[in-house]
């Protein structure tokens, strides 16, 4: 008896298994994709009207996080970032994602449905942080959504090609490399990602408007004059007037927002008498004023660079309150920005005769997207925090008891008046110089108050009186200079300032929070 069998052919794979790194360039793959999407897609549904707050997906994370920065690690950030702090945040956050992708790319590798449902919770978490934001709306996830679905087909398409390949035959053939799927999908997320933050930067009718305020700029009532003197024109000091470029910006906008003025209104809301609003083309015919005013965020350190003194062109702030006529009680203005930024400000501060300013122009300029265009709230004598809201959306009268600013739950002072302090800008700390005499310079300031005196001391001698600059106005810095007879060896140099009340800087040590730095700006100077 013979006894044939039979057996179906056997194929064997062509190729092993890939290495378990191609799972983790597969996840950071994903998330670009998901990424880019998003962010092309929230910036065409900002451009045609269709989104209510911040619906690209890094953007509104890092501003989400933001939101629950405490005071210590927002100092950290500006101390260590400066005013790239934002920049840093947003690469920060990208690489965080870029390693949990990563992360879940390995997870997808050995257990599909455990990796892809943590994709998708991440973008449930990106989905939150949209709906987060200042004024959104349910529509605003539907970026981060698609995005999201398109990094999970990602995902999931690379686990079968890589399947395929290692199947043998025909269809093995046909199966797409890693590297090619890489190139393809990192590149159309980068490009996405890319042409979305065009769109965003590249506000037609917001530059337009701009535009148009350059053209159409009313006359203010009063021009500033800068008294000779006032700039003592010192290599390495600051300049009296700070240009636009170089003033320093600090706010919580992860996304520069372009208002388009043709629409933007201002509100008075709250405890008045009679709600108010106007739009742009009303508050440009309202006498404007010109003022000197100088600028500070409370994180400045002592002897750091977050102030600035510039020229600014508005509408005072008590016209338009007292066109509501505020209700007795009331002791606070909520100033509200468009991208939900707030600040408590004290009604008095907004009422009484300083150059409280809804300010339109910057050293005879529409105001820097940057800095605020079309409007933006400016108040000699307190820290920005509580006075300094741009894009400036309403004011709500109301009180410290039943409101508070953006900084205030987070553990900044309710009030924030701008201590007296001073700063050596030349010679920088650890520099050289050479023995006899030495220019030792910087400003001072204590704005609403002004500088009366300011003094120096060398190492542990007397302290003697700096040569003041021409004091232009009480709301603006004032430069100072000591001829300093050097002598050889190591020297610390401090300088101290007092206001026209004759109270001096406080000598005591603080930190930033809650309510501004204190101390004494020391430099280090080697003399040869």
């Amino acid at each position: 008896m013979t006894v044939t069998t039979s057996s179906a052919p056997v194929t064997t794979p062509s190729e092993t298994p890939p290495p378990r790194w191609v799972g983790a360039v597969d996840g950071v793959v994903a998330g670009l994709v998901t990424v880019g999407l998003g962010t092309l897609l929230a910036a065409l549904f900002q451009a045609l009207g269709q989104a209510g707050g911040q619906p690209a997906p890094i953007a509104a994370v890092s501003g989400a996080f933001i939101d629950r920065t405490p005071a210590w690690l927002k100092d950290f950030a500006i101390a260590t970032f400066g005013t790239n702090d934002k920049r840093a945040l947003l690469v920060g956050t990208a690489v965080a994602l870029a390693v949990i992708c990563a992360v879940i790319g390995l997870v997808v590798r050995r257990r599909m449905p455990l990796g892809l449902t943590l994709f998708a919770l991440v973008g449930l978490v990106g989905m939150a942080a949209v709906l987060s934001r200042p004024g959104a709306a349910l529509a605003d996830v539907v970026p981060t959504l698609l995005g999201t679905i398109a990094g999970l087909w990602f995902l999931r398409r690379g686990v079968g090609m890589d399947a395929l390949r290692r199947s043998g035959g025909a269809a093995s053939r046909e199966a797409e490399s890693p590297t090619r799927r890489w190139v393809l999908g990192g590149g159309l997320g980068i490009v996405a990602a890319w042409f979305g933050n065009f769109i965003t930067g590249d506000s037609a009718a917001a530059t337009a408007s701009r535009d148009a305020a350059v053209a159409k700029a009313p006359a203010p009532s009063n021009t500033v004059t800068i008294p000779p003197g006032a700039d003592l024109k010192i290599p390495g000091v600051a300049p009296f007037v700070v240009p636009n470029d170089d003033f320093y910006r600090i706010d919580t906008a992860i996304v520069v927002p372009r208002v388009d003025a043709s629409t933007w209104t201002l509100k008075v809301t709250g405890m008045v008498e009679e709600e108010i609003e106007i739009d742009w083309a009303t508050l440009q015919s309202k006498p404007m004023q010109e003022a000197l005013v100088t600028l500070m965020c409370v994180s400045n350190e002592v002897g750091g660079e977050l102030t600035g003194n510039a020229v600014w062109t508005g509408w005072p702030v008590r016209e338009l309150l007292k066109m509501a006529r505020p209700k007795p009680g009331a002791d606070m203005v909520l100033s509200r920005s468009v991208d939900g930024f707030t600040a408590g400000t004290p009604i008095e501060a907004l009422t009484d005769d300083r150059n409280s300013l809804i300010a339109i122009r910057m050293n005879g300029q529409p105001l820097p997207f940057e800095h605020g265009f079309p409007a933006r709230i400016v108040v000699p004598g307190l820290y920005g925090y509580v006075s300094a809201t741009k894009w400036v959306s309403e004011l709500k009268v109301t009180t410290f008891a039943s409101d508070q600013g953006y900084w205030t739950p987070r553990g900044w002072s309710p009030k924030g008046p701008v201590k007296t302090e001073s700063r050596i800008d030349v010679p920088r700390s650890g520099a050289s110089v050479k023995a006899g005499k030495v220019a030792v310079a910087g400003v001072a300031w204590a704005q609403h108050r002004g500088i009366s005196k300011v003094e120096v001391q060398v190492d542990t001698g007397p302290w003697t009186p700096a040569r003041l600059a021409v004091d232009a106005s009480i709301d603006a810095w004032r430069q100072w200079v000591y001829e300093w007879d050097a002598t050889s060896g190591s020297h610390e140099v401090r300088v101290r300032a007092y206001d026209n009340t004759g109270e001096v800087q406080s000598p005591f040590e603080a930190p930033p929070a809650p309510d501004g730095a204190s101390g004494i700006h020391t430099v280090t100077v080697r003399v040869d």
